[in-house]
């Protein structure tokens, strides 16, 4: 996975433990352009890779900008950006990524944000404002102290075609957003979009079940336990890199992703746990068995790619588009979503 050189151009204050974060090229570099929703990973000097959704407007290509909340109980990512990092230091971070990319030409497009989880969603709204096409955001947040761009977004939404619901609860469960009641009253032809913590992540997919599953759209930035009295057993199979022909025994007690690592061969991956998209691998032959939260329930079903930190295999054999080509630097990622955006 290419990276580029970054320099912390700004830090800015947004709100109760929330700052952003600028990064610019080094030189007069034009970086990919941002897309509405995408994210990068930061990698930080003490070997802690975290990923994070870009809030610049879509279109820039001179600089990146996200939004961190400082995180006490997380793994130390969040806390290492707030207090070590420095205006002027130089990074490393990857080139955007869009597992979360916005249809332009829905009718409507109805956002529902969970504290720092707006930050996809804002960029969203921003290109939609720019096409002048309907937009309507759910933004729910403990206090208003405590909600990011809180004030840009109420400027955006009264100089252009979007609308703009702000809900505080101040951690009162009979104060939460009503998921089901904003649902029900959207149009069957919107399409919805929602970020935030797996318990509204949870509560939006039961109140969208009886939705058409290509109009409902959701982030995970932290991976929901998984089912296992309905996932499939982990069982031994063979893995096949199709440029070569290498084969590679995957043990039930060790993901693809490990496997493939310990062969020798490189592989981009970042999360660990199948929210961020770094490692999706096109699958060549084989059953996959998809346990990522990024992949459309059609995508799933046809099985053309996956996510090798955390998917397996139905099928006895699975060949994979890999090589074998071996490199002789290697990078370790303790990356967890919820470093980046719990509150």
């Amino acid at each position: 996975m290419k990276t580029l050189q970054a320099r912390l151009h700004s830090i800015e204050w947004l709100a109760t433990g929330i700052s952003a974060f600028e990064l610019r090229p080094l030189g007069t570099v034009h970086w990919p352009q941002v897309t509405a929703g995408s994210h990068i990973d930061l990698h930080l000097p003490n070997g802690i890779h975290r990923s994070y959704s870009l809030t610049n407007a879509p279109g820039e290509e001179h600089r990146y900008t996200i939004a961190v909340n400082r995180d006490d109980s997380g793994k130390g990512g969040s806390r290492y950006i707030h207090d070590q990092l420095r205006v002027g230091q130089v990074l490393s971070i990857s080139e955007p990524r869009n597992s979360f990319p916005l249809l332009e030409t829905a009718a409507h497009s109805v956002f529902i944000a969970g504290g720092i989880g707006v930050t996809p969603l804002w960029s969203m709204a921003q290109r939609l404002s720019r096409l002048g096409a309907p937009w309507t955001m759910y933004y729910s947040a403990r206090t208003r102290e405590s909600a990011a761009l809180v004030e840009q977004i109420e400027a955006l939404a009264a100089n252009s075609s979007g609308r703009l619901n702000l809900n505080f609860d101040e951690g009162k469960s009979e104060k939460r957003l009503n998921l089901q009641a904003v649902i029900d009253a959207v149009e069957p032809d919107a399409h919805v979009y929602c970020c935030g913590p797996v318990p509204m992540l949870e509560a939006f997919e039961r109140a969208c079940s009886t939705r058409d599953p290509a109009s409902v759209h959701l982030e995970y930035f932290a991976a929901p336990t998984l089912d296992k009295s309905t996932a499939t057993p982990d069982t031994e199979f063979t893995v096949t890199l199709a440029k070569s022909g290498k084969q590679i025994s995957v043990g039930a007690d060790i993901s693809i992703l490990d496997a493939v690592l310990a062969s020798g061969v490189d592989v981009p991956y970042s999360c660990l746990s199948g929210i961020c998209g770094a490692c999706e691998t096109k699958v060549i032959c084989g059953t996959p068995d998809h346990r990522d939260f990024i992949l459309s329930y059609a995508e799933k079903n046809a099985g053309q790619a996956m996510f090798i930190c955390c998917s397996r295999s139905k099928s006895v054999e699975l060949t994979l588009d890999l090589c074998s080509i071996i490199f002789f630097f290697f990078f370790t990622a303790e990356t967890a979503f919820s470093d980046i955006f719990f509150f």
